[in-house]
């Protein structure tokens, strides 16, 4: 499908607009409401708005939950797709009590050319339809701001803050009408963004550079180890595309006018990346991960995200037959996709590996892939009671956190990267497109926790502009990786050291007093701070925005 240019959709961020009239929208879904509407007043309220797609949604997920531990009020964003996903943590949170709303605004993906229900990034069938999806975005505004105005019974206070996901440009519009600050949640590592600051920085440089190299990847300046970076990063294929290069700067303004950034690591993973990153932006940067270490019960973390695609107690009673440390899992997250020809060569390369296994192939519960699930039964047949393939989502932090996994073969996407590390486990990485590569050079060259299978060019986002015969991983180097990932060796040995010092740093970071605990203390002393000098003018100035709960 092509990007419907009838009715192209309007994404520059606005002039002031106060939020003063327009249609009702239906009472939102909500966890709970506190039994004590006075004592609700004096508390803060937050309104988190996440990019929706699973690797955004998730850590502010556990996001929402750690800001109500600290006494304050949740409202959080998502539309009805996404919520029937996430349904399990609404009903824990209901049963809990906890204060969070989580509201039901309606996405208008058939009205934009999307397809019905398309609600959701790993949703999107083609890569024409990427930036129709990400301008809809912007479409959640007025329901939004028509939610804000329900009168609310539970007397919540207004909005004290919008913590946003960097793509959601738009919410600069809605925190500047309500009066109120915006932070930025980011997605990636701080090593990412200041390595994508620099390159943007140096960008006539670099490219100068690139070509005398004829296209090989060159050291990317001002870091403290040698970072290379390729084509693909320096020349980014949408500088040759005017819309989505407009997008990318509307994006670019977005986060410059935001008073701080939420960063889902912990200080003592990327020191100086921060204190660099905090340098050359001049706003304020927290920590507060790994937010997959919110502490909660086995079941909570099974649903973390949607519903396993696969009976979990059989799954873990597999694993707790297995021995310490020689399971090797395999996934790559709910986006990037594998043709057919490359999952066939993966799988012999497992088979060859002759190592116990669980690997997630999400391709064979989509039906996209022509003739995958025969050879997937059949590849079943081969390898029966040393490896299992799951169809579609994985528990994957619990699974990473069995004590029988011992290596990981991921894409390098920050979350999977991240839980990776808060369990210990090292990791075999396989970048397929965006910020994976130079995850990859964190997890390989600077943190030497991983081991690169050898992928050097980006792959399509889905599957529709690849060929079946499309190979970029043989069999032959994912059975040589696995043999390095997971042998006893010298080298092996100190990587399996070094991950599981740095787990033993992640935990101590969230605890109380911690880098990420302290992070998060100070977004809230942040929001409460503003909250005062507002109050402070409120006498000056006419309140923007009335009658709102």
């Amino acid at each position: 499908m092509a990007i419907n240019s009838a009715a192209p959709l309007k994404f520059p961020i606005s002039e002031d607009k106060s939020i003063s009239s327009s249609p009702q929208l239906q009472s939102p879904t909500m966890s709970s409401e506190a039994d004590d509407c006075n004592s609700n007043t004096e508390r803060l309220h937050f309104l988190l708005v996440p990019l929706m797609a699973q690797g955004h949604m998730i850590p502010m997920i556990d996001l929402a939950r750690l800001l109500v531990g600290r006494g304050a009020l949740v409202t959080f964003v998502t539309t009805p797709v996404n919520l029937a996903r996430i349904q399990p943590i609404v009903d824990r949170a209901v049963a809990a009590a906890l204060p969070i709303r989580f509201i039901e605004l309606p996405f208008p993906a058939k009205d934009v050319g999307l397809p019905d229900g398309c609600e959701n990034c790993d949703l999107i069938p083609s890569m024409d339809l990427y930036l129709t999806f990400l301008r809809a975005l912007s479409l959640l505004r007025e329901p939004l701001e028509a939610y804000l105005r329900i009168p609310d019974p539970s007397r919540w206070p207004k909005p004290a803050c919008i913590i946003s996901d960097n793509i959601q440009y738009w919410t600069v519009d809605v925190a500047r009408a309500l009066g109120i600050p915006r932070l930025i949640f980011h997605g990636p590592s701080c090593f990412y963004l200041l390595c994508y600051l620099l390159i943007d920085r140096n960008r006539a440089e670099l490219e100068a550079e690139m070509e005398a190299a004829s296209g090989k990847p060159i050291l990317l300046p001002g870091l403290p180890q040698p970072i290379q970076i390729r084509k693909h990063e320096v020349i980014p294929i949408w500088r040759f595309m005017p819309d989505w290069f407009e997008f990318i700067e509307v994006l670019q303004m977005a986060g410059e006018s935001a008073g701080g950034v939420l960063i889902n690591s912990f200080n003592e993973l990327e020191p100086w990346y921060f204190e660099k990153y905090h340098e050359m932006t001049g706003k304020a940067i927290w920590p507060v991960g790994p937010l997959s270490l919110y502490k909660e019960e086995f079941d909570a973390k099974v649903t973390r995200g949607r519903a396993s695609s696969i009976d979990h107690e059989l799954l873990f009673q597999w694993l707790d037959k297995q021995e310490d440390g020689s399971v090797v899992f395999i996934s790559f997250g709910s986006i990037a996709r594998n043709t057919k020809a490359q999952l066939v060569e993966l799988g012999h390369g497992l088979e060859a590996s002759g190592r116990p296994f669980v690997w997630v192939v999400k391709e064979a519960s989509e039906g996209s892939v022509l003739g995958l699930d025969e050879w997937i039964a059949e590849f079943e047949e081969r390898v029966e009671g040393r490896g299992i393939v799951i169809r579609g989502w994985a528990p994957q932090t619990v699974i990473l956190e069995h004590i029988a996994v011992g290596g990981f073969v991921t894409h390098c996407g920050w979350n999977s990267t991240l839980e990776a590390v808060a369990a210990g486990v090292v990791m075999a990485t396989w970048p397929h497109f965006a910020d994976q590569f130079l995850n990859e050079q964190l997890v390989v060259n600077v943190l030497k926790i991983g081991v690169a299978v050898g992928v050097e060019e980006p792959t399509t986002v889905g599957l529709e502009n690849n060929k079946e015969e499309v190979v970029k991983v043989r069999r032959e180097q994912v059975e040589k990786v696995l043999e390095t990932l997971m042998a006893g060796g010298e080298e092996g040995e100190e990587r399996r050291v070094r991950v599981r010092e740095l787990r033993e740093k992640a935990r101590m970071a969230m605890e109380e007093g911690g880098s990420s605990w302290e992070g998060l203390k100070d977004v809230i002393n942040y929001v409460k701070q503003a909250k005062k000098e507002k109050e402070k003018d409120k006498s000056k100035k006419p309140a923007v925005l009335e009658g709102v709960c």
